[in-house]
């Protein structure tokens, strides 16, 4: 059987929710990187509107988690998976969430970055939006054809070993700036934060991981 065929539930068709709202994590994450770039390049205009965009879709992506957990409560063909499902779909949520507060963050806190370390930011917020491009890439095969699920995992982790490293190099090179001890660790921070990003989808993946074997390995 193919859980994302048919119409489910009440109200809605379950496969047109759950793409809407993979939709909307794809295009968060496309925003981030944006956002991001635009801080670095003093664009603070542009910055603001990425950000306000980012904001009015995670509040959009809550309302549609809501709407997804109903219909899986009146869906009976996937009521054994039920529980797999909304954990998935959770976790997604905080990855758009993770995104738009550390945007939040940097428009709050307006962190002095030097142009020197720009490049390593944007390598940073680039690898990050990748990340979470490719686990939702993961967790349409979940629904549209889990043998790739595996494939797409395997780019999620290795994106994230690329993160890990990018973010060392950066923080090298921060601390081995010529600045104040307490501006190192706020770059350190925002880095780190930027970072976070990639270690969420890599979650979000180790528990898809688990699903896709207890669905489809009986």
């Amino acid at each position: 059987m193919n859980p994302m065929t048919g119409g489910y539930g009440r109200g809605g068709n379950l496969a047109e929710e759950v793409e809407a709202y993979l939709d909307m994590i794809v295009r968060g994450g496309l925003l981030f990187s944006q956002g991001i770039k635009f801080y670095l390049e003093g664009r603070g205009d542009e910055f603001g509107q990425r950000l306000e965009i980012l904001a009015k879709l995670e509040n959009k992506a809550d309302v549609q988690l809501k709407s997804l957990e109903g219909l899986l409560f009146y869906n009976r063909e996937e009521r054994e998976w039920r529980g797999d499902i909304l954990g998935l779909i959770e976790n997604t949520d905080d990855v758009i969430n993770g995104m738009q507060k550390t945007l939040k963050e940097f428009s709050a806190e307006n962190p002095a970055i030097p142009p020197v370390l720009h490049d390593g930011f944007k390598e940073l917020g680039d690898l990050s939006s990748r990340a979470v491009e490719l686990m939702v890439a993961a967790l349409r095969a979940y629904f549209r054809n889990h043998k790739m699920v595996r494939r797409h995992i395997e780019q999620v982790m290795l994106l994230k070993g690329s993160t890990l490293k990018a973010a060392e190099r950066l923080k090298r090179r921060i601390f081995g700036f010529d600045i104040e001890l307490d501006h190192k660790f706020h770059l350190g921070y925002f880095a780190h934060k930027i970072e976070e990003i990639a270690e969420m989808a890599e979650n979000v993946c180790d528990r898809l991981a688990i699903a896709t074997i207890k669905r489809y390995s009986s």
